[in-house]
């Protein structure tokens, strides 16, 4: 699948968050990002290996170049509840305030469920009004939101891991779901799985927007049940009757695991993007990068 759109690569990328530790599961990433108002807005989690406490924290900070950036607040899971966090989502409200999802994991289960947080400001979401807006069930657990504001509304792709099986719930899929608020949302089934066979076999979880004419989005992939949290990421394309996925990774990392994932695309005023990424380094801890496309 040939595409002229930007892509991105680890070539070039430069680190803005790095893991919290030099050793496999100490991550920085699962980031989003957005461009508001000439600032540059991430929230990342901060994770620790299995053991020392998986995901710790989600942390939102704000940069002027879109690479030195400054922590303005964190929240932390026992806030919540959470055995472990996950992949935030930051929202830029139409009345100004701030909305800040969160992946949460259930303890003692493989179950997951999306929080939001909501505040005037910034630095007020760890204190900010609490609502669950994807809850899953004893059949699903639903995190990793990609949440989209615009003229029509609220778009949210989330993964979808399976409970039904046990030992194998790290298998994923995607779901879309829509809102008139971004609070109340509504499913519409599964918009991209895994392909028996290929690189993303055991799962697809969509990441980021690239494009919307046609619908083009990044998404993790991986072959195996050994490759999670190693993922790797892909592009699909809605051909009018639904997503094609390429036969083949856009984007890895040449180091230790291989890990490319959690992409977050930022589309530049002049034109051009920037992506932010978590991705693998030679000791198997994932650092938060940054690199411009197009």
């Amino acid at each position: 699948m040939a595409t002229t759109l930007p892509l991105p690569r680890f070539d070039d990328a430069r680190v803005v968050v790095p893991a919290p530790g030099p050793t496999p599961g100490s991550w920085a990433g699962a980031a989003s990002a957005l461009l508001d108002d000439g600032v540059f807005w991430l929230a990342y989690r901060v994770r620790r290996p299995l053991g020392e406490g998986r995901g710790v924290s989600v942390v939102v900070a704000r940069s002027d170049d879109g690479e030195a950036f400054t922590p303005v607040t964190e929240v932390h899971r026992e806030a919540f509840g959470a055995e472990s966090f996950e992949r935030p989502a930051l929202v830029r409200r139409p009345d100004g305030g701030w909305r800040l999802y969160l992946s949460c994991a259930t303890p003692g289960s493989k179950h997951w469920w999306v929080e939001a947080l909501d505040a005037d400001t910034v630095e007020a979401l760890p204190d900010g009004d609490r609502t669950v807006v994807v809850a899953g069930d004893q059949h699903v657990g639903v995190k990793d939101p990609v949440v989209l504001r615009d003229a029509s509304g609220w778009r949210m792709w989330a993964c979808c891991h399976p409970l039904d099986e046990p030992g194998h719930e790290d298998r994923m899929t995607t779901e879309l779901f829509t809102s008139d608020d971004g609070l109340g949302w509504v499913g519409h089934g599964t918009v991209l799985a895994p392909t028996p066979g290929t690189w993303d076999a055991r799962g697809a979880r969509v990441t980021a927007v690239l494009a919307e004419e046609p619908l083009t989005l990044l998404y993790d992939g991986r072959a195996r049940a050994e490759d999670n949290w190693h993922e790797v990421t892909g592009l699909a394309v809605d051909d009018g009757a639904g997503l094609v996925a390429a036969p083949e990774p856009v984007a890895r990392s040449p180091h230790s695991d291989g890990a490319l994932r959690y992409v977050s695309v930022v589309h530049l005023p002049g034109g051009g993007v920037r992506f932010y990424f978590e991705a693998a380094r030679p000791d198997g801890a994932h650092d938060l990068m940054t690199r411009l496309g197009g």
